[in-house]
């Protein structure tokens, strides 16, 4: 066979197989672009309903709030006068708006000091086995399923001046502890705040309580036979392994008590001369009963803005190792 008839054979053998080739690439090209259009149809039907709830009730709300708040309008009749910064100038130049901000941040650290130790205590108490557990765990938690106007009316009650708690003072002998739980200006942000743990410990130390779960009983027994302590296994143990849920915890608290509203409003109303005053229950004031709606439009979204500056630090230098962390257990 000649030197042309064998490349004219070998040339023959290859086509059909880049034939072959070109058209299996085409094949594949087009399924990966039906399988991409199918994944964007996907996912615009399932995130398409999230997003408009989304971008109507987050979005929409504090794009109007910062519109209506560069006005002076009192509710009624067409936006006509525009004063720009004037009502973010007078929020800070007022002495009540920032009690208000100082009073928030005093029952954000007292959440801090009070609360997360105290659930964390029970929260190691209730999860060990122990007759009358299931019990114990639905009386920590009933107070948080009662809605924060049931709660305010029932200790607004039991606070009165010879209600409930002044008689269980006297009657253990302690009379000199009675006082005015909600009038006295020195007292009723505690109060409060006492009123809030009541209520709201009981999410926490559930929380606490499914972080437990999570960790293994083998780590507990290792520990013990290593020589450790239950205080030395709960401090280089438990609470290293707890620190996620104890983070989450703590985002949850401090916005909680950043935008703390029903309670001081239903039981004080903000008062007395103030002393109970948050910021949200300054803007609704200012807001419903002072008609200032756009002056209140300018509180809301410095609310907003301290809300969202705090979780976008504590998302920074707190929670992101955490979401690190899952993000690589789900790539491994």
């Amino acid at each position: 066979m000649s030197t042309q008839s064998r490349a004219t054979a070998r040339s023959g053998e290859t086509l059909p197989d880049v034939a072959d080739s070109a058209r299996a690439a085409r094949q594949l090209d087009r399924l990966k672009g039906r399988s991409s259009w199918r994944q964007r149809l996907e996912l615009s039907f399932l995130l398409g309903p999230a997003l408009i709830l989304f971008v109507g009730f987050v979005i929409l709300p504090i794009a109007v709030a910062v519109y209506y708040s560069i006005y002076k309008w009192n509710g009624f009749g067409p936006l006509k006068d525009v004063i720009g910064f004037a009502n973010y100038k007078r929020a800070f130049s007022d002495s009540l708006f920032i009690r208000a901000i100082e009073h928030n941040v005093i029952i954000a650290v007292l959440s801090l000091v009070i609360q997360l130790p105290l659930s964390i205590a029970i929260a190691l108490l209730i999860n060990r086995k122990m007759r009358g557990r299931g019990f114990l765990r639905l009386v920590v938690f009933a107070p948080y399923v009662l809605s924060a106007a049931v709660t305010a009316v029932t200790w607004s009650l039991m606070l009165q001046p010879g209600g409930f708690v002044d008689q269980l003072f006297k009657n253990a002998g302690a009379g000199s502890w009675v006082h005015a739980w909600l009038g006295d200006t020195h007292i009723v942000l505690y109060t409060i705040f006492v009123v809030a743990s009541w209520q709201y410990m009981g999410f926490g130390i559930v929380l606490l309580l499914a972080g437990l779960q999570g960790i293994p009983g083998e780590l507990r027994e290792a520990a013990a036979l290593d020589g450790a302590t239950p205080w030395q296994t709960t401090r280089m143990v438990i609470l290293p392994l707890l620190g996620p849920t104890i983070r989450i915890w703590i985002f949850l608290s401090m916005i909680g008590s950043l935008q703390l509203f029903d309670l001081p409003w239903i039981m004080t109303n903000g008062g007395p001369a103030g002393a109970s005053t948050t910021m949200a229950t300054y803007l609704i004031d200012k807001g419903i009963h002072s008609y200032e709606y756009g002056y209140a439009s300018a509180v809301s979204v410095i609310l907003f803005v301290f809300c969202f500056i705090f979780a976008l630090v504590y998302q920074r230098f707190a929670l992101r190792r955490d979401t690190q962390g899952s993000l690589t257990r789900m790539a491994g």
